[in-house]
C-alpha cells in the first residue's frame, strides 16, 4: 500500500486524465484508464502519479473553472461501462471512430458527443434508476451520502435549461436560499431530471474510486490537484454567496509578462464568514478528495495567505490590492500633513486640460493623415467623462465612473479610451473603503507621487513600509491559521504550489506544517543576484517537489529548443555543451540532473518521460503543451498521448531510460555526511 505519512523519495509523473489512451476510451482519456497507466508506471519505477483537477467544468475545457468543487467530470466517464450500455456498442463504436485517431481531443464535440449518449440511456432507463433512488436504493443511500449533489443537480438542470448561461443570466432563480434548493430537488415534476445529474456523479464516483484503487494496489501515490478559487458560475457560489466577495476579483499583480496584472474573474473567499461554521466547506472538499488521493496540489497557496485582488468594476488588476493588509489610514496621512484636497490629490486621478490634448496630438485618418477634427472629437469625448475642478485647468473623473468597465463600455475613440485607462490608473493610493488606502501597485509613477517633495517622499515610503511588515504578520497568521485547517480536515500529503513573489512568512508556515513546496528548475533563481543564477540543486529542501516544467509553461523540450539560455544552464548542470537540438541523450542529462535533486518528489510531466525515446517526438515541440497561459482556444487543455499506453509500454528503450531516474542518488551538499538515494 502507499505510505503518505513517511519520507518515501519518489520520482513521479503528472499526467491530465483527459490525455490517457485507453483500449476502451472514446477519444479521450477516463478514469478507469488510470488502472493500466499505473501498471505501465510500475514497469517505469514511476512511484507517484498526479493529475490536473477533474471537476466537472462544464463546456469549458480548463480543469481550474469549475462548476462544482465536488462533482467529477462527465467526460471521464467510461460510458461501455454501465450497466444501462449493455447493448449501445454501435454508439459507442461511432464515437470511438469519430475521434479515437486525433492527435489532440475535440473537447466540446466529445463532450456533446458524450452527454447525448448518456441521455439516450438514462431516458430508457429513467424507472429503473428512478427506483434505484429510493431511500433503500443504491442510488438513494449513494445521495445521502453526498448531499452536495442536490444542490449541483438542481444547478445543472438549470444551467441546461438556461442554454448554459451563467447563472447571473438565468430568466430566474438567480438568487437562492438552502431551502429552495432544497424545494426544487423535492419537486416531483423536476424529480427525473435532477436524479440524471445524481445517477451520472454516483457512476462517477464509482469509476474514480475503482480506478484509484488500481493505483493505491500498484504501490503509486495518487495526487490530486485541489484549485483554490471556484469560478464564479458555479453551483457554489450560487448556492453558498456568502462564503464569497463577488465585488472582489482574484489575480496577480503586474509583472514583466503581464504589465496591466492578471485578472482571473473569480471572486475571493470571505474567510470571516467561513470561519463562523468552522470552514465546513472547504473540510468537506478535502474530505471528497480523500475518496481517491493520498497527496494534493495546494493550487496558488500564496492565496491562503493573502490574496490580490482587483475591484469587481475592473478588468485589469492594475488597481488591485493584498488581502488582507494592514490599510493606510486617513489618520495617517493627516498625520503626515495631508489635508482633505491633499488626500483627493494622492487618491484620485487628476487629469490636466493640456495633457489630454498631448496624449491624443496624434489620431489619424484612414489614410494615415494627421486629423486635427478626430483629435477634437476624441478630446471631447475625454472631457464628458470628467468634471472641471472650479476654473482651474484640472479635472477629475465624474462619480458614475466607478472602474474600467465604466470606460471601455463607452462608444468613444479607441485613443480616447486607452487615455482614460492610464489617467484613472494614475494615483497613488486607492481608496477602497471611507478613509481606508491602499497603495496602488505602479504609485511611483503618477503624478501626485511625482509632485510630493522629497521629504514627503521619505516619510510616505517609510509609513508604506511600516504597513508592509505589519501585513507580513497579518499574512502569516491567515496562512497558519487556513493551512492548518486544511491540514487537520484530511491524512492526505499536502503539496503547495508556492510560485510568485512568495513572502518570508510562507516558507516559515509551510515547514512549520510540513507542507511541501515545488521548485520549478527553470525559474528557481537567484533573481537579484548578478547573472541570476540557478540554485543549486543540492539546496533544494527535502520537504519540496521538484520538477522541470509544469502546465502552464512549454515543456522541457520546447524550452531548451526556443527558450533557454543553453551555455547558462549547461554551466549550471555542470556540462560543457550539449546539443542546440533536444534529443534523448539531452533529456537523459537534464533528468537525471533533476532526479538528484534534494527534494522528496521529483516529478515530471509524461511528456518530459516520453522525450527519453526518439519514437515520441511530435514535429513541433510547441504542440505538446497542455496550455499557453493568457491565452483561449481549442488547443489549450486538450493534450493527449502519442500513442496508446499499451503501445508505449512495449518501448523498452523508453523504460529502461525512465526506470534509471528512479536508481539516481541524492545530491547532497558539500560537507554533508547526511542524505541518500
Amino acid at each position: 500500500m502507499v505510505n503518505t505519512q513517511g519520507n518515501q523519495r519518489l520520482i513521479g509523473t503528472v499526467v491530465p486524465v483527459g490525455a490517457l489512451r485507453g483500449k476502451q476510451s472514446l477519444g479521450v482519456g477516463e478514469f478507469l484508464d488510470l488502472a493500466e497507466f499505473a501498471q505501465w508506471c510500475v514497469k517505469l519505477g514511476v512511484g507517484l502519479i498526479q493529475l490536473l483537477p477533474v471537476n466537472d467544468t462544464g463546456y469549458e475545457s480548463s480543469p481550474y473553472s469549475a462548476l462544482t468543487a465536488f462533482g467529477l467530470h462527465p467526460l471521464y466517464l467510461r460510458i461501455g461501462d454501465l450497466p444501462e450500455a449493455a447493448s449501445y456498442a454501435g454508439e459507442l463504436e461511432e464515437i470511438g471512430g469519430r475521434f479515437g485517431a486525433k492527435e489532440r481531443f475535440p473537447y466540446n464535440d466529445i463532450l456533446r458527443a458524450k452527454m447525448e449518449l448518456l441521455k439516450k440511456l438514462y431516458a430508457a432507463h429513467t424507472a429503473e434508476i428512478g427506483d434505484r433512488a429510493g431511500p433503500k436504493g443504491s442510488l438513494g443511500k449513494w445521495i445521502d451520502k453526498n448531499p452536495w449533489v442536490k444542490e449541483y443537480a438542481v444547478y445543472r438542470r438549470l444551467k441546461e435549461k438556461n442554454h448554459e448561461k451563467s447563472w447571473k443570466e438565468w430568466e430566474s432563480h438567480r438568487t437562492v436560499t438552502a431551502q429552495d434548493v432544497e424545494a426544487l430537488w423535492e419537486d416531483k415534476k423536476l424529480r427525473g431530471e435532477h436524479l440524471f445529474w445524481a445517477w451520472l456523479q454516483e457512476a462517477l464516483d464509482d469509476q474514480f474510486s475503482r480506478a484509484a484503487a488500481a493505483v493505491a494496489k500498484a504501490g503509486i501515490l495518487l495526487k490530486g490537484d485541489i484549485p483554490i478559487l471556484m469560478n464564479e458560475d458555479s453551483c457554489d457560489v450560487w448556492a453558498h454567496p456568502g462564503y464569497f466577495r463577488r465585488d472582489l476579483s482574484a489575480g496577480a499583480p503586474p509583472d514583466m509578462y503581464s504589465p496591466d496584472g492578471q485578472n482571473w474573474g473569480f471572486p475571493i473567499y470571505d474567510w470571516e464568514a467561513q470561519a463562523k461554521d468552522d470552514y465546513v466547506w472547504w473540510r468537506q472538499r478535502l474530505k471528497a478528495a480523500e475518496k481517491y488521493y493520498q497527496a494534493y496540489r495546494i493550487d496558488h497557496v500564496l492565496g491562503f495567505f493573502r490574496i490580490w485582488a482587483a475591484p469587481g468594476r475592473d478588468n485589469s488588476s492594475t488597481l488591485g490590492r493584498y488581502i488582507p493588509a494592514a490599510p493606510v489610514t486617513a489618520a495617517d496621512l493627516a498625520a503626515l500633513g495631508f489635508d482633505g484636497p491633499r488626500i483627493r490629490w494622492v487618491s484620485r486621478p487628476h487629469v490636466p486640460t493640456g495633457e489630454v490634448w498631448d496624449a491624443l496630438q496624434d489620431i489619424r485618418d484612414e489614410w494615415g493623415n494627421q486629423n486635427p477634427a478626430l483629435t477634437a472629437a476624441a478630446a471631447e469625448e475625454v472631457f464628458s467623462v470628467l468634471d472641471r475642478i472650479g476654473d482651474e485647468e484640472l479635472w477629475l473623473f465624474k462619480d458614475a465612473i466607478r472602474g474600467e468597465k465604466d470606460i471601455e463600455a463607452r462608444e468613444i475613440h479607441p485613443a480616447a479610451r486607452s487615455y482614460l485607462l492610464r489617467a484613472w490608473r494614475n494615483r497613488i493610493f486607492l481608496e477602497y473603503e471611507p478613509g481606508l488606502f491602499a497603495p496602488v501597485w505602479f504609485y511611483r509613477d503618477s503624478r501626485a507621487y511625482a509632485s510630493l517633495s522629497g521629504e514627503e517622499r521619505r516619510c510616505l515610503e517609510d509609513l508604506l513600509e511600516k504597513r508592509r511588515l505589519a501585513s507580513e504578520e497579518i499574512w502569516e497568521q491567515q496562512g497558519k491559521k487556513l493551512l492548518s485547517v486544511l491540514t487537520s480536515s484530511s491524512s492526505m500529503l499536502p503539496c503547495a504550489e508556492d510560485l510568485g513573489a512568495v513572502p518570508a512568512c510562507v516558507p516559515r508556515v509551510l515547514t512549520k506544517l510540513k507542507i511541501l513546496g515545488l521548485r520549478v528548475i527553470r525559474w528557481f533563481r537567484d533573481w537579484d543576484a548578478e547573472g541570476q543564477p540557478y540554485i543549486p540543486l543540492e539546496d533544494y529542501p527535502e520537504l519540496s517537489v521538484c520538477t522541470p516544467s509544469v502546465h502552464d509553461s512549454s515543456t522541457l523540450r520546447e524550452w531548451w529548443d526556443r527558450e533557454v539560455d543553453q551555455q547558462h544552464f549547461c554551466g549550471f548542470i555542470g556540462y560543457p555543451s550539449l546539443p542546440k537540438i533536444y534529443n534523448p541523450g539531452t533529456a537523459k542529462i537534464i533528468l537525471h540532473k533533476a532526479a538528484a535533486a534534494a527534494s522528496r518528489f521529483r516529478v515530471f510531466q509524461i511528456q518530459d518521460l516520453l522525450h527519453l525515446s526518439p519514437k515520441w517526438y511530435a514535429p513541433d515541440p510547441g504542440s505538446e503543451r497542455i496550455n499557453v497561459p493568457g491565452t483561449t482556444n481549442d488547443f489549450n487543455w486538450t493534450y493527449r498521448l502519442p500513442a496508446p499506453v499499451s503501445d508505449l509500454s512495449h518501448d523498452e528503450d523508453l523504460a529502461k531510460a525512465v526506470t534509471e531516474l528512479s536508481t539516481v542518488k541524492r545530491k547532497i551538499k558539500k560537507g554533508n555526511s547526511k542524505g541518500g538515494g
